[in-house]
């Protein structure tokens, strides 16, 4: 692929997976390199993405998804709605082998694309529904539930909190801190926290907001 320099792509993922402290394997790292080149490749027939250019990609979607990382490193199941091209779950399982992810996406052709990464890197600890999340029926709850631009938190935690186990988290990646959006939660739940995210090479707010049921006493 004439766009896809390998080298430079490797160089820059090395360099930010230093920055944000995070340790993968050569074989992770291959793995992530090859997801992304199948992004870029199904890209042009399937619109997954508007980042166009493979060094972007590397900063806005594989370095945005690993900034997660750290906070998913207990986590046994995690559901990751609105997945689209596999962002952050198809990446996240990359970097966290012992976990199971399961990435849902209403759209066809999309859930296409997850389940011919799934196979080509064989991921086993992968598994893709298509449809939509409200509609999910799963045999065990998942103790985080995560997204990166499905919806806003009201409509997140209304379609899938029938998904959440007990004591679990839901963990909503955003931009900037989407004030009205937190007022806005539904009844029973509450912010634990709001944590900043910093992104190698990317010039923009991220933030990271935890969210749990609220305990009653």
């Amino acid at each position: 692929m004439k766009n896809f320099d390998r080298t430079k792509i490797v160089g820059r993922l090395s360099k930010g997976l230093v920055d944000l402290s995070i340790q993968l394997d050569q074989e992770q790292q291959e793995k992530l390199i090859d997801y992304l080149f199948l992004l870029n490749k199904w890209n042009a027939v399937y619109n997954l993405t508007a980042v166009r250019e493979p060094e972007k990609m590397v900063v806005q979607h594989l370095l945005d998804s690993l900034a997660l990382a750290p906070d998913i490193k207990d986590a046994k199941h995690v559901l990751d709605v609105g997945s689209g091209g596999g962002l952050p779950g198809m990446v996240l399982a990359i970097a966290c082998p012992e976990t199971k992810f399961s990435l849902i996406d209403k759209v066809q052709k999309k859930g296409a694309f997850l389940n011919q990464v799934k196979a080509e890197l064989g991921l086993l600890n992968v598994s893709v529904y298509t449809g939509s999340v409200e509609s999910l029926e799963v045999d065990q709850l998942f103790d985080v539930i995560t997204s990166r631009a499905f919806s806003d938190l009201k409509n997140f935690i209304n379609l899938s909190s029938h998904l959440l186990g007990q004591g679990g988290s839901f963990i909503a990646m955003k931009g900037t801190v989407p004030l009205e959006e937190m007022e806005a939660l539904p009844d029973g739940y509450v912010i634990e926290a709001v944590n900043p995210v910093l992104v190698p090479g990317l010039d923009a707010q991220r933030h990271l907001l935890f969210i749990k049921r609220e305990q009653r006493i």
